[in-house]
């Protein structure tokens, strides 16, 4: 089992679909980077040889911020936007959709568990 970046590889991917288990490398991230490293995209990772993880592992630890890093540099992008007190920040700092989604109905993932509202029943006819 390759590892790279502190992650374990699954062996039986394709090299392309393998990479992007590593956080901060997206399909086509994953595509350049096997470009430049001379890697068949359509290889298994437990195909690769020890020269050509070693070639990946170069080219990641160089040239790409992944796993704890990328995370960090997050966490840091959020926090700031919070402490400008953006309009972005103040969704982040309430729990809710931040990118402009509808919360009348949905948006129950960043919003948690329905709270009911005492006294909000429909108008009945008399």
């Amino acid at each position: 089992m390759a590892r790279i970046a502190g992650v374990d590889l699954p062996r039986n991917k394709h090299s392309r679909i393998g990479l992007t288990y590593i956080y901060g490398i997206g399909p086509s991230t994953a595509m350049q980077i096997l470009e430049r490293s001379n890697v068949d995209p359509s290889k298994k990772i437990g195909d690769l040889s020890d020269e050509e993880v070693g070639r990946i592992r170069t080219i990641i630890q160089n040239e790409y911020r992944v796993e704890g890093a990328a995370r960090s540099e997050m966490q840091m992008n959020i926090k700031r936007l919070m402490d400008i007190a953006s309009y972005r920040g103040l969704r982040h700092r309430r729990g809710l959709p931040v990118n402009g989604q509808r919360t009348r109905t949905n948006a129950r993932t960043r919003k948690g568990r329905r709270k009911t509202v005492a006294g909000k029943k429909k108008a009945g006819k008399k």
